[in-house]
């Protein structure tokens, strides 16, 4: 064969192939157009239209009086229908409608929005989004009263898509705890644990696909009505939450410290009245990033002295008067040291005075010298009193406690006098709160509250009531002892900085040393856990402070003050914890005042506020009483220079006043008023004279 017809044979074997290639191809158009078009269709028609979901109103989270803390407000993304429009209504309102947009918008030029809008026309564009901002309910009042809008969805082609915004009215204020959610439905505080209650029944409608991958709604008749979340009633008292996020930060500011937190409970509920966390970012600015109050597991140091003490008092024969000797303050346990914090340590003092003092050299000896030869014993009552499990609060990602075990692989010698003063074990400050809460609450430990009501608008759907974690976590008998050491610890101890004469705070300090990188450093972790007022309790709180800088690095100077703001702030609205006011004196018949003798206008003041008759004879200004009936007559009592002064009758405080002013030395014994002065009324005084007086 030569190379002509070798040529002309695969030209031919081409042109078969191509030939049959094209016929197939027709052939299978042909067959989609005729046969199987129905049913490309209806594919086409599911890859253009779509149900989609449509997202409910999330409800309402209230403070406890009914403040709003988040809420949805709503916001509507802006499209327009070019299709829809009359030519005459298009034509003669576009100039006025490009302009508006361009200056409400900002963001292109009226001729640029006359543009879009002319060849969305003329491409018969069903859908097209005007701005990618949001506007709000007013915004969209007024853009409804715009040329071509003012016809009308059906008339005008406006289009209003509603988007709900979470809006928060007191912006940051216990942010964490309110929390968010996201699109993943995923996030944190109460936002992201009441997601159920909070975000109600979505909805379904039907959407349009068009050219730039966007969806269009499409008001067909089959959508199905979302189902508006419930509403949250919180135990947040937004005025102690404001006061008591200012004072702490006030005191991480002041102190530069890493962080903070505060949660403030109401001792027979449980409920959290106020709850901040703030972390500090490089710029050195505070803000909520964490939870740490639920969530921040660390080492409680001396706060867990509490629980220590419950442990030797309900197990061991210990009185608060049974003396230590803690020696210098430093005692070596196996390998490691013990120390207090006063240089020189506190010798020999009793166990409640260990307590106050915080020693921990004490509470290790004791602890070591009871339960060292079964630990195990020491660990179940730390099981009794809940520590060892978490409280199970409302608040998704509460921390799960770490308590040692003697069958641990890290369990030695110095484990159980480490636990004995909060060292190698970890809670969160909550479960301290808890602690301390129990005590205030007669021995009841309660689970601690953040929502109480859940309600659909006025209705209340779930009343949710405080759950009791234990009934009794110690005996009465060692209550009465902690809180005789708490109140203790306030009044003589390391608070004594906070005491006050208006009411009475009992609790403890605690300052623990960071652990970082396996080894403990200078860093502290200071701390301040208690109730008030001691003698009534009504709110329990828990104060911590990590790595506050300068020479003030105890909880005694950094979050002890923080406690006491907090405290003073509620004692000063809450006006039943005051004491009541004396009722106004009524004098009663048939009983007349002593009055004998002193200065004239103030015995006639006390006479007149007494209703005591009183008549003057004299204007001296020191008299004696004569008595006429149930009134009282003035009369002189001659006070001349050099001459000793009556003062029989008088109170120490005048007769001191005459004498010493005449120049004589007064020895006085006795209480009460004047019966006897050893110096006869009118004789000469002599620099240097003495003279006594008898009181009674």
């Amino acid at each position: 064969m030569n190379i002509k017809k070798s040529i002309l044979l695969r030209v031919r074997i081409a042109f078969l192939l191509v030939f049959v290639f094209a016929a197939a191809v027709a052939i299978k158009v042909g067959r989609i157009q005729f046969f199987e078009g129905e049913k490309w269709k209806e594919v086409s028609d599911q890859m253009s239209f779509q149900y989609r979901p449509v997202k409910a109103t999330r409800g309402n989270i209230y403070s406890d009086n009914g403040s709003l803390l988040a809420t949805s407000l709503p916001f509507y993304k802006v499209a327009f229908d070019a299709t829809i429009a009359s030519d005459e209504l298009f034509n003669s309102g576009i100039d006025s409608l490009a302009y508006r947009l361009s200056r409400f918008f900002k963001d292109q030029s009226a001729e640029a929005y006359k543009r879009m809008l002319r060849n969305a026309r003329e491409a018969n564009r069903q859908y097209t989004p005007l701005s990618s901002t949001t506007i709000g309910y007013q915004d969209k009042k007024n853009l409804e009263d715009w040329p071509i809008f003012r016809a009308g969805r059906l008339r005008g082609g406006i289009i209003f898509e509603k988007v709900d915004k979470r809006f928060r009215p007191f912006s940051n204020l216990s942010l964490r705890t309110i929390g968010f959610i996201n699109e993943n439905e995923r996030g944190a505080g109460l936002e992201y644990s009441f997601n159920d209650e909070l975000a109600g029944q979505d909805g379904e409608a039907l959407y349009q696909r068009i050219a730039g991958g966007s969806w269009k709604p499409v008001f067909d008749g089959t959508e199905v009505k979302t189902e508006q979340g419930l509403d949250i009633e919180t135990t947040i008292d937004i005025n102690l939450q404001d006061v008591s996020e200012t004072a702490l930060l006030r005191a991480l500011e002041y102190h530069e410290a890493d962080y903070g937190v505060v949660a403030v409970m109401e001792v027979a509920t449980g409920e959290i009245k106020a709850i901040s966390n703030l972390s500090r970012n490089s710029k050195g600015n505070y803000y909520e990033r964490y939870n740490y109050a639920v969530g921040g597991l660390r080492e409680p140091g001396s706060t867990f002295k509490l629980a220590t003490m419950i442990a030797l008092l309900e197990n061991t024969g210990i009185k608060l008067s049974d003396t230590i000797n803690t020696g210098n303050g430093v005692q070596k346990f196996y390998k490691s040291i013990v120390r207090d914090h006063e240089e020189g340590g506190y010798g020999t003092i009793t166990v409640k005075e260990a307590f106050e003092v915080s020693s921990n050299v004490a509470m290790a000896k004791l602890v070591d010298k009871y339960f060292g030869k079964q630990p195990s014993k020491f660990v179940e009552q730390i099981d009794k009193l809940g520590l060892s499990q978490p409280l199970g609060v409302q608040i998704k990602g509460e921390g799960i406690p770490i308590i040692k075990r003697p069958t641990d692989k890290d369990w030695s010698g110095i484990t159980l006098p480490w636990m004995a003063y909060g060292y190698g074990l970890e809670l969160t400050p909550l479960q301290t709160l808890a602690l301390y809460n129990a005590v205030a609450n007669n021995g009841k430990m309660i689970r601690p509250v953040f929502v109480k009501k859940i309600r659909r608008a006025d209705k209340v759907v779930e009343n949710i009531k405080p759950t009791v974690l234990n009934d009794k976590i110690c005996s009465d008998e060692t209550l009465i002892k902690l809180r005789i050491m708490l109140e203790g610890v306030v009044e003589r101890g390391t608070a004594a900085n906070i005491k006050n004469s208006h009411y009475k705070i009992a609790g403890k300090t605690g300052t623990a040393q960071i652990l970082e990188k396996g080894r403990y450093t200078k860093k502290y972790i200071t701390s301040f856990a208690g109730y008030f007022p001691a003698e009534q309790p009504k709110y329990s709180a828990i104060v911590l402070i990590k790595n506050p800088k300068g020479w003030r690095q105890y909880g005694s100077n950094v979050a002890a003050p923080v406690f006491k703001e907090i405290a003073d702030n509620i004692y000063s609205r809450d006006i039943d914890m005051h004491d009541p006011l004396p009722k106004e004196f009524t004098a009663e018949a048939g009983i007349f005042p002593l009055i004998q003798s002193g200065k004239q206008d103030e015995l006639q003041f006390l006479c007149n506020e007494l209703g005591v008759s009183n008549h003057s004879a004299t204007e001296k200004e020191w008299v004696v009483t004569e008595r006429y009936g149930n009134s009282v007559k003035w009369k002189e009592n001659k006070v001349i220079e050099n001459l000793v002064p009556n003062v029989k009758g008088m109170t120490l405080r005048d007769a001191l006043y005459l004498l010493e002013s005449t120049g004589l030395k007064v020895n006085v014994s006795g209480k009460g008023r004047v019966v006897e002065q050893s110096k006869i009324p009118g004789t000469k005084v002599s620099n240097g004279n003495q003279i006594s007086i008898k009181l009674s």
